[in-house]
């Protein structure tokens, strides 16, 4: 039984969060659930391909390639025009199943040919329970069809070698992708056919109309709240469907203001974002420059809309690790359960400045949410995320946010059950005032 009643609340949200988690199996689970709440919620879907009939007051939302998802809100009485953006990220390190899959041996072995995806933490992926999950590509009647597939089995294992045999994994050992990180899909009972019988059958197609594939190891461990208390969640993907969840959160629960609210999930931020679907993408440009045209507005409206918009990049944070604080800033560092994190850095892997930082701590003193404030050390860079990537097609003004986190980018990772709560009330915030800038000088906020 749990020995602190007064958790309840951000247990019962970070339960719902793990549920959104567990659904999200991969970018386009993640964009499907997502979607799904968007049409519980009485959004509108438009798509790219379509003319856009878009009316003040209304919500709608769209995707591209199924993996990255935009939702727009408009305001009831159109007064200045502007766009208040929260984005965050739809994918998280993992390992993508090649065309060819299927490795034969040795000795009745067959195993699956996969590459890395993203920046992983190698040693996290040995020893537990793997499954697939992505789309595939069908021939159907009509042509070609996307259908969403997530094989619910403990079906795969990457087994270490035995330490008798590799003295070194403990002292610093460099696993190789090709040899060490390879999945065994059976010991001997199965053919090479099985595996695109299994497919087939979960497709609903016999295994010749299967095309393509984009399909990627889950980790089958369950998230689960953990310690006594239950003060922290445990889960695979909390980088980035932490923050996916609570801004989606946030901007169905916000009250229609006088700006144009946005919310964005892009896909491919573990590899760069040089997608037609990443953050370096046209997919917010086209969207928002769609949005002002479609209302009746010129080319420079949508300009000046710009230059009085505000986007919030939102993306885990390092939580100070309790056995490595060596490894962290000397004040500059932050905690789980203490708060949202605003991410600053002198080279500008983050696009937090002081305009930007201002303008967000004023929102989060309204909210009443705590703020703390994470840098690297100056001797040890760390990463970027999508902010300054979407500056590249949309300059606007943004700040870098995040949740505090342990072990980002293992295959099982550690947060607090309070700050998932301080993000949507934080963001909900965001949503329901209008700010209005004055280019870096001055912003007023209006509820």
């Amino acid at each position: 039984m749990n020995p602190d009643q007064a958790n309840k609340p951000d247990q019962s949200l970070s339960r719902e969060l793990l549920d959104f988690i567990r659904k999200s199996s991969s970018m386009f689970h993640a964009v499907d659930t997502i979607q799904t709440a968007f049409k519980e919620a009485g959004f509108q879907e438009v798509k790219e391909g379509e003319e856009w009939k878009l009316e003040l007051g209304k919500t709608y939302y769209l995707n591209r390639n199924g993996s990255s998802v935009l939702a727009f809100r408009l305001p009831e009485v159109m007064d200045v025009p502007h766009f208040q953006i929260a984005a965050s990220h739809t994918d998280s390190p993992t390992f993508k199943l090649k065309s060819k899959p299927i490795l034969e041996g040795p000795d009745g072995y067959l195993r699956l040919d996969v590459e890395g995806y993203g920046g992983m933490i190698d040693s996290t992926w040995f020893d537990r329970p793997l499954t697939l999950a992505g789309r595939c590509l069908v021939e159907t009647q009509e042509g070609v069809e996307s259908r969403l597939v997530y094989i619910d089995k403990d079906l795969l294992v990457i087994p270490n070698a035995p330490i008798h045999f590799n003295r070194q994994v403990n002292k610093g050992y460099e696993f190789n992708h090709q040899r060490d990180l390879i999945p065994v899909f059976s010991a001997g009972a199965c053919k090479a056919e099985d595996f695109y019988a299994m497919l087939g059958q979960s497709l609903g197609v016999t295994p010749d109309k299967i095309l393509a594939t984009d399909l990627f190891l889950v980790n089958r461990a369950q998230p689960a709240l953990l310690g006594w208390k239950e003060e922290m969640v445990g889960s695979p993907k909390l980088d980035n469907l932490q923050c996916a969840f609570a801004s989606m959160k946030a901007f169905i629960g916000a009250k229609n203001s006088g700006a144009i609210n946005v919310y964005a999930s892009f896909d491919n931020e573990e590899v760069g974002s040089l997608t037609k679907q990443g953050a370096m993408s046209t997919f917010l440009k086209d969207s928002l420059r769609r949005i002002i045209l479609a209302l009746g507005l010129g080319e420079a409206d949508y300009q000046m809309a710009l230059a009085k918009s505000f986007l919030v990049s939102c993306d885990n944070a390092h939580a100070l690790h309790p056995n490595r604080a060596d490894l962290y800033d000397p004040i500059n560092r932050v905690y789980m359960n203490k708060g949202i994190v605003i991410k600053e850095n002198a080279a500008q892997s983050y696009t937090t400045d002081a305009f930007s930082q201002a303008v967000f701590k004023k929102i989060c003193q309204q909210a009443g949410v705590p703020v703390q404030n994470f840098a690297n050390r100056s001797d040890l860079p760390g990463g970027g995320t999508l902010g300054n990537i979407s500056n590249v097609q949309v300059s606007l003004h943004s700040v870098d946010i995040g949740l505090a986190q342990l072990a980002m980018h293992s295959a099982y990772e550690t947060g607090g059950i309070k700050d998932t709560a301080y993000m949507i009330r934080a963001l909900e915030e965001f949503y329901s005032t209008v700010i209005r800038i004055q280019g870096a000088q001055s912003a007023s906020f209006d509820r």
